[in-house]
């Protein structure tokens, strides 16, 4: 099943790999489902079905004008979780903007047929600075990132795709073929999804949502995230879900589903093994 289609007509291109039990991919923004393949072929060889999905406006799906909020991102992950009858016994696992996905997905759909939940470098339950948010990102930097995208989108993403691995003069925690790949796909996007589901992302309080989560749940962030700072997001988000454990890669950036492509691997099936 290459596409399904969503309850307002919009088509999502949807992988489906192996057997078992349900694993749900939500891939981050400007990203697509492609990101998650290293996860996803272990998930799979280990005895599970792992179904991933580009959100609209991303990757292979379509490009439709509206639906650029959580509360449409929900009904999506809803439609497809019904399209693929992978609605008992599922897991959510969200990177980065798919961890608000999940988290709506709880409260808007009361979390029906999941069993389980994964929240990797989240930007949940609130991104950007604020004062009652000290520890969030700089909402100048966020709108002067805005602006440059919307001036010349491939050029802000040679730098964004670099900075979202912790590339540097003298780090290089990926080779420069995987920089040049994770542009092609930020290319894929269009300008007015990212744009939207910038905003979206950026601007959405998930805190009412955590309280929806009554599911064992687990939280991946890196000490060294400087997307998604982790005192106001990973760590602000183990601690509004009751019970969530929390894991800290020291030192890893927001891509660490890519620069710690392995170990995150691992955790996942550790904790989908857990009883």
């Amino acid at each position: 099943m290459p596409t399904i289609q969503t309850r307002d007509g919009t088509d999502l291109y949807v992988k489906d790999w192996g057997e078992g039990r349900p694993v749900v991919l939500l891939h981050g923004w400007s990203l697509s489902a492609d990101m998650w393949d290293y996860q996803a072929v272990a998930l799979a060889q280990a005895g599970h079905r792992v179904i991933a999905y580009d959100r609209r406006g991303f990757g292979r799906s379509a490009q439709p004008w509206r639906g650029y909020h959580y509360d449409g991102f929900a009904d999506d992950l809803a439609d497809v979780l019904d399209a693929v009858g992978a609605g008992e016994g599922a897991t959510l696992v969200g990177y980065s903007m798919g961890s608000g996905e999940v988290c709506r997905y709880m409260s808007r759909h009361e979390g029906r047929g999941v069993a389980r939940a994964v929240l990797v470098s989240p930007v949940a339950p609130r991104l950007l600075r604020a004062p009652d948010n000290p520890s969030g990102y700089d909402p100048a930097k966020f709108d002067e990132q805005t602006r440059q995208l919307r001036a010349d989108r491939p050029d802000f993403f040679r730098t964004y795709a670099k900075g979202l691995y912790g590339q540097g003069v003298l780090t290089h925690p990926v080779s420069q073929a995987t920089v040049d790949w994770t542009w092609r796909v930020m290319l894929q996007a269009g300008l007015h999804p990212l744009l939207a589901a910038r905003e979206a992302f950026g601007r959405t309080d998930f805190t009412a949502d955590l309280s929806a989560f009554a599911i064992r749940t687990l939280v991946v962030h890196g000490t060294g995230d400087t997307d998604a700072p982790i005192d106001a997001t990973g760590r602000a988000a183990a601690r509004g879900i009751e019970g969530a454990g929390l894991l800290e890669y020291d030192g890893a950036p927001h891509g660490l589903p890519i620069t710690h492509g392995d170990r995150l691997a691992a955790d996942l099936l550790g904790f989908l093994g857990e009883r």
